[in-house]
């Protein structure tokens, strides 16, 4: 009955006139060997721990190498009592005891006093071998002991050593190596105590001060062979297996418990390990362990354990994943795979946040191994696939990864990894980065599902804060302009610059059907100081480019121009002002000026506005869906505040050189097309408003007659206010480049 016990206080008091701390050293051992003696006297080995004495006795030791640290008169030294727990080797003892669960639940009061003990004595003890072995055992245990009933014990250990090697960084060298630098050492002829240790306290002939030791008190050896010979054999020799398991794997197997507490406390554990200040411990952390390797295991594992297809739908419905909180929140809509993949979701989530929060050296080397470990060797064969179901699935998996994506290292490899690192202008007969030529080719593929995944994944990828980016995909093909006609004069007129003589739509019979002259402005363009045109002029020119019987907005009292102008302005100082990033990359804010001794060099408008434009002149043919994207991408290219981006994408009156289109030639062709095809079909202008009352949900959807041509209408109606509303926020009427000049009749 442990009542009766007393305890190491009442011997304390110093009664008997002997010093308190040899009182407080016989109490200790007392303790001690009272848990020895039980492995002789018991007999019912199905009795649990906790209904034994030696819970009770564990924690009269620990109470005891408290007091007494509190009792030292000088700070550092070890007492009697704590000389006695290193010199006798009572923590190897007792994980010898864990791991042999005897009695049962024994393992989980040893984790519980190895924490107790290394949280609350302040005397560094893990530079002691006595103390540092067992606490490499203990790892190894709980690491073989994945979902056992002991991990809320095995986290709080783990928590104790993170928090002792973020007190002292040169510890993470000796925890994370544990028995194999020993073994070196002794290989070496080297002592084997750590630092701070003088001499090995295995020594039973010596203290850790080198002083001799205290005569062996009755029962010391006793106890030993009382152990030794009523284990089970499998505890004999701990050492003997080869489990590598340490620190770094035993958190990550505590990451993956069911029990989301434990992991998440695990992964706030290892969190705190890599985040370190100390530039060693980070290129040990980086070279001398799996820490990188481990953890991009697990990602491609969790990747792997997803199903073969997922609805590109159910992914993108997925957001809000997270490592804190990896679960969906239980009332959304069930899939099937859906927990796998708000498990990998949310894992990569937590090497995203790791990457962010870590030691830089260590933040470059997992974002590398996360690039070519998962990247390049898990998900580009998918990507690369002829299955449309693995393009599908791999692709919209990649557009959920980088709407999470926040760390600027793995953001850098997420580009590398899908744009490549080629700056140079591109061609249109060379051979892109293999990844990123499928990708083009998958935004003008056969499937138009397919095709609207693809574009979604460039259009997350535009929202990324990286000037590589854009620059891969836009702002290297306009360097130098080269789409402005060489010593070409300012255009006098709209016609002029539209060249509608020119242009095999624009025929007579074509003017005489319909497209009337009143569409364009009255007035020459102005032009500003920078050379710039009015944006005046440019948002009329995108205003009047859709004819009056193919537009219906104005019959609804919906969807205005100025409903554009709200959202661009919100779109427009997002792209501005987040993060500063658009200051930072030192972007021009007017036009280079041409150089008329540079040579001149063909224009291509690169690979991915050529798809985009290729898409564009196929509005009229294209589903609904399909064209929403296009327009959505491109809209999100116009915005960039680039004086290139900005001419080449949203000025009507550039004088092109020969062979080139921009987009508003692009758009002008559609026109030119729709005219044409007005006039074959019937009503045209009661369906076209029928069909846009079927997608604002205000008519039933019955199926009409060139549905796809009036849906595609709708879409270049909404799409030339929107480019309006973009050019005007971006040069508002305050700004100087814009030279207001008084607006026809009827236009703004």
């Amino acid at each position: 009955d442990s009542s009766r016990l007393p305890t190491f206080a009442s011997q304390s008091v110093g009664l008997t006139g002997r010093e308190p701390s040899i009182d407080l050293l016989q109490a200790f051992v007392e303790h001690w060997k009272g848990i020895t003696h039980y492995y002789i006297e018991s007999t019912d080995e199905s009795t649990p721990a906790k209904k034994t004495d030696i819970p009770w006795r564990l924690k009269q030791m620990l109470d005891i190498l408290v007091y007494e640290e509190q009792q030292q008169a000088a700070a550092g030294e070890a007492g009697p009592c704590l000389e006695y727990l290193l010199q006798h080797k009572i923590l190897e003892t007792l994980c010898t005891l864990g791991k042999a669960e005897y009695p049962p639940g024994m393992r989980q009061q040893v984790f519980q006093f190895f924490s107790k003990v290394l949280a609350q004595v302040q005397h560094p003890l893990l530079h002691y071998l006595s103390v540092h072995r067992p606490v490499q055992k203990l790892l190894r245990l709980g690491g073989t002991a994945s979902g056992s009933v002991t991990e809320k014990e095995e986290v709080q250990f783990t928590t104790v050593l993170c928090s002792k090697i973020q007190q002292d960084p040169e510890l993470l060298a000796y925890i994370l190596e544990g028995k194999k630098i020993v073994g070196r050492k002794k290989a070496c002829g080297e002592p084997t105590a750590l630092p701070k240790d003088t001499t090995s306290h295995g020594d039973k002939d010596c203290s850790h001060d080198g002083a001799p030791a205290r005569p062996q008190l009755d029962g010391e050896s006793f106890g030993a062979q009382a152990l030794n010979s009523h284990m089970p054999a499998e505890t004999e020799e701990l050492d003997g297996g080869t489990t590598e398991s340490n620190l770094i794997t035993s958190l990550l197997g505590l990451c993956q418990s069911k029990k989301s507490r434990v992991a998440l406390k695990a992964q706030e554990n290892l969190l705190l390990l890599v985040s370190m200040a100390s530039p060693a411990a980070a290129t040990y952390l980086v070279q001398s362990s799996a820490c990188c390797p481990a953890i991009v295991r697990h990602l491609c594992q969790l990747y792997r354990s997803m199903p073969v297809f997922l609805d590109p739908a159910d992914i993108a419905a997925l957001e809000g994943i997270s490592w804190r909180l990896p679960s969906a929140p239980s009332d959304e809509a069930s899939f099937p795979g859906k927990e796998a993949l708000a498990a990998f979701l949310g894992w990569f989530d937590y090497c995203d946040h790791l990457i962010t929060e870590a030691h830089t050296v260590v933040a470059d080397a997992l974002a590398k191994a996360v690039a070519e470990n998962f990247f390049v060797e898990t998900l580009q064969p998918q990507l690369l696939h002829v299955s449309e179901q693995s393009i599908l699935t791999s692709t919209a998996l990649l557009t959920a990864m980088l709407r999470q994506l926040r760390s600027p290292a793995l953001l850098r490899e997420a580009v590398a990894f899908l744009l490549g690192t080629d700056q140079q202008p591109e061609a249109p007969g060379n051979n892109p980065h293999t990844l990123y030529a499928h990708l083009i080719g998958h935004c003008d593929h056969l499937s138009d599902e397919i095709s609207i995944t693809t574009l979604r994944l460039f259009e997350e990828l535009l929202q990324k804060p990286h000037e590589g980016i854009i620059r891969s995909l836009v702002l290297r093909n306009l360097e130098g302009r080269p789409y402005v006609a060489w010593g070409s004069p300012e255009p006098e007129s709209y016609e002029d610059t539209l060249d509608l003589e020119e242009d095999p739509y624009f025929t007579d019979s074509f003017l005489d059907s319909g497209f009337q002259p009143r569409a364009k402005p009255r007035l020459a363009p102005a032009t500003s100081y920078d050379g710039k045109t009015a944006v005046t002029e440019i948002v009329n020119s995108f205003l009047c480019l859709v004819p009056e019987e193919a537009k219906t907005s104005a019959f609804l009292e919906e969807t205005g121009y100025d409903t554009y102008v709200h959202d661009a302005y919100g779109l427009n100082s997002w792209v501005i002002s987040s993060g500063s990033r658009v200051a930072s990359w030192g972007w021009p804010l007017t036009p280079t000026p041409l150089d008329p001794h540079e040579p001149e060099r063909p224009f291509f408008e690169g690979h991915f506005l050529r798809v985009l434009f290729d898409r564009m002149s196929r509005i009229l043919d294209q589903p609904y869906s399909l064209n929403l994207q296009v327009t959505s991408v491109l809209s999100r290219l116009a915005l960039f505040p680039h004086p290139h981006i900005h001419e080449y994408l949203l000025d009507p009156y550039i004088s092109l050189a020969p062979g080139c289109r921009s987009l508003f030639s692009v758009l002008v062709r559609v026109i030119g097309d729709l005219m044409q095809r007005i006039q074959r079909v019937p009503q045209f202008p009661g369906k076209l408003l029928l069909v846009r009352k079927q997608l604002t949900g205000q008519a039933p959807g019955e199926q009409l007659d060139h549905q796809t041509l009036l849906q595609g209408v709708v879409v270049l109606e909404e799409f030339c206010k929107e480019l309006a509303a973009i050019a005007f926020v971006k040069f508002p009427p305050h700004d100087p480049r814009q030279n207001v000049s008084p607006a026809p009749e009827g236009q703004v």
